[in-house]
């Protein structure tokens, strides 16, 4: 069946030159955007409740723009002012010039790994004497803490926000030919928005080992996967796949 319409259970792209506008352009198919999840940060009561003050700890350990969003937020909530000296640990360039949101960053004592915890936790190591705060979402790769505990450090983890399923009540009778996800939360979300959802003639893309793993358990057909060699990106392992079903 030919490609007409797909959804992508993400946030639409803010900037103009997003891959996807280029690929709406380039296979005149309809790509909608809609948020299958969505974060909400907790209470300075329940960041107490984990037993977490926030000035016992010297370094922070920041994985995502959430987890950057929700500490300085709670910070503020809590009339925690970070103190200059604070250390931040950032998994990539781009979580680290975020920080620039908050604080002026050339002032700050700031240190970037590659994109992965593994690259990240080399520099971590130079600083076994910090004492390290984590701030993280409900929903947490196991990879993180595991490389964390192996460095032999003093750390902790901060629940600051959680990842909670958005209402798609709203999209009950629209269908699309594709359906792309990004996660594991997102196929949660599928479900328990549509309990009864059947696949039919839909087809699914996904991207990353856990997202599919997650997809193939909840009985998926998983039609279109990324990355791979051929395509290392969504947009691109969409692109072909269009291609070759609509030439038919």
């Amino acid at each position: 069946m030919k490609v007409k319409t797909i959804l992508v259970s993400q946030p639409a792209p803010t900037g103009e030159n997003s891959p996807y506008f280029e690929l709406e352009e380039k296979t005149k198919v309809k790509i909608d955007f809609r948020s299958f999840i969505h974060v909400e940060g907790v209470s300075p009561r329940e960041v107490r409740q984990q037993k977490i003050d926030f000035s016992n700890y010297t370094g922070v350990i920041l994985t995502s723009r959430n987890a950057v969003d929700h500490y300085f937020r709670l910070a503020e909530e809590m009339r925690f002012q970070v103190p200059i000296e604070m250390k931040y640990f950032c998994l990539s360039e781009a979580v680290a010039y975020y920080l620039q949101r908050y604080i002026v960053y050339r002032k700050r004592k700031i240190y970037v790994g590659g994109r992965t915890i593994t690259d990240l936790s080399k520099i971590i190591k130079k600083h076994k004497d910090e004492l390290f705060l984590l701030p993280t979402s409900d929903k947490l790769k196991a990879a993180i803490p595991n490389t964390l505990n192996q460095l032999e450090i003093k750390w902790d983890r901060a629940i600051l926000y959680k990842t909670v399923v958005s209402d798609l009540s709203d999209l009950e009778d629209v269908f699309y030919d594709i359906l792309v996800f990004f996660s594991p939360s997102g196929i949660d979300s599928l479900y328990k928005n549509f309990p009864g959802f059947k696949q039919n003639k839909t087809r699914i893309a996904v991207f990353g080992k856990t997202t599919k793993e997650a997809a193939e358990k909840a009985g998926l057909i998983c039609n279109i996967i990324a990355p791979t060699p051929e395509s290392p990106s969504m947009t691109m392992a969409l692109e072909n796949y269009i291609k070759e079903v609509n030439k038919r």
